[in-house]
């Protein structure tokens, strides 16, 4: 199997479908059972075999949300109650339309394009703090750097300049010549330190650190298109960020993660929602809210993909966002997101927040963590 052409079967949310009709499962099957129908269709109804990429997304969405219980008890719970409420008496099964309730389209308006965030630069606190012109560090920092070489250095000549100023005595000639020799084998020895680590950081530089932005968006996803010109247009400011597009978890060979930006050690991981106009707070045991109701529009794997990288990385601070654009005409606003795990921002609120936060260290660069998300980034199947 193509691996860069299966991470590109990116898992959403299916709307209108039975995912237990879809796997082939009575609905009390066990997880076993769930697993074993998953892996059999998969087999046929990947792309590469054949299949339709949205068809596969569906199989992979429907064996997401079985395997995991308490979404399955979440999704079983839409099932089980019809729009209109249950009737006294009546048996529970699934609405006539065969949709689960909170996967209902919501009311999107299938004709509106998000406009391009405008974000003006001056509105931005950390914009004109950031010097664009430093030069990119890599950490762990492998070279004295050039004070202690220049140090050094200086030292030496200045132990130079007895010989000419002074008459020494025979004892005090053989005192300075031992001080000179130990100045000069230090300075020799820093300045031999400071050329290898340069060479290092240029062949780092040479070989993965080749790009600001890495991966792909297909532009007919107009949010995840939004997002990343958002993302090149303002956070490529920080020399120190790279950003990447479509990255896997761990072990996986699906996009699970639309963007990610890395500057210094902290990694910021961003989702794309195109969901309805309104105002959207997190509870404090993570649930979504909008207009003051449980939001039953959208979901995502974010916690479990901030998980997943705070286990591979966990040297760096990392921090995970839904990024939240408008369906239809309408603005969407957001709380304040102190202490929520992955909180709703606007594109605005997330270049004031997320922007100053990497650029407490703007011009660093992470060498495990670079290495670690490149191999993580998924093929593009354009070609």
């Amino acid at each position: 199997m193509d691996t860069g052409s299966a991470r590109r079967n990116k898992v959403c949310p299916v709307r209108g479908v039975d995912y237990y009709e879809l796997l082939g499962v009575e609905r009390e099957a066990s997880s076993a059972e769930i697993r074993s129908a998953y892996r059999s269709l998969a087999k046929v109804m990947h792309p590469d075999a054949g299949g339709s990429s949205g068809g596969f997304r569906a199989l992979q969405e429907a064996y997401d949300t079985l395997r995991d219980p308490a979404r399955r008890r979440a999704y079983d719970r839409g099932w089980a109650h019809p729009r209109s409420g249950p009737r006294s008496g009546s048996a529970t099964r699934p609405p006539r339309s065969g949709r689960a309730p909170w996967n209902r389209p919501f009311g999107d308006d299938p004709d509106f394009v998000p406009p391009k965030p405008d974000v003006d630069p001056d509105d931005l606190g950390w914009w004109r703090l950031v010097d664009t012109g430093q030069r990119v560090r890599y950490a762990p920092v492998a070279s004295p750097g050039h004070a202690p070489a220049l140090t050094a250095l200086c030292a030496w000549f200045f132990l130079l300049l007895p010989v000419f100023a002074l008459d020494l005595s025979p004892l005090g000639l053989v005192v300075w010549l031992a001080m000179v020799a130990a100045a000069a084998a230090w300075a020799f020895r820093l300045v031999r330190r400071y050329l290898a680590a340069t060479r290092t950081d240029r062949a780092f530089a040479a070989e993965v650190d080749t790009e600001v932005v890495r991966g792909e968006v297909d532009d007919e996803r107009v949010c995840e298109r939004l997002t990343a010109d958002l993302l090149s247009e303002y956070l490529t400011r920080l020399p120190g960020a790279r950003v990447f597009h479509g990255l896997a978890w761990p072990d996986s060979v699906f996009v699970d993660i639309d963007h990610a930006v890395l500057c210094g050690r902290r990694l910021v991981l961003v989702e794309s929602k195109s969901w309805l106009p309104g105002h959207y707070q997190t509870g404090d045991d993570g649930s979504l809210w909008r207009n003051g109701h449980l939001f039953r529009g959208g979901g995502t794997r974010l916690p479990r993909g901030l998980a997943e990288y705070r286990a591979l990385l966990p040297h760096l601070e990392v921090r995970a966002v839904l990024l939240v654009y408008p369906s239809r005409a309408g603005e969407v606003t957001v709380d304040p997101t102190d202490g929520a795990l992955v909180p709703p921002m606007t594109p605005e609120v997330f270049l004031d927040e997320v922007g100053a936060w990497l650029a407490e260290d703007p011009a660093v660069v992470d060498r495990e963590a670079l290495r670690a998300i490149v191999d993580l980034v998924c093929e593009s199947t354009a070609a």
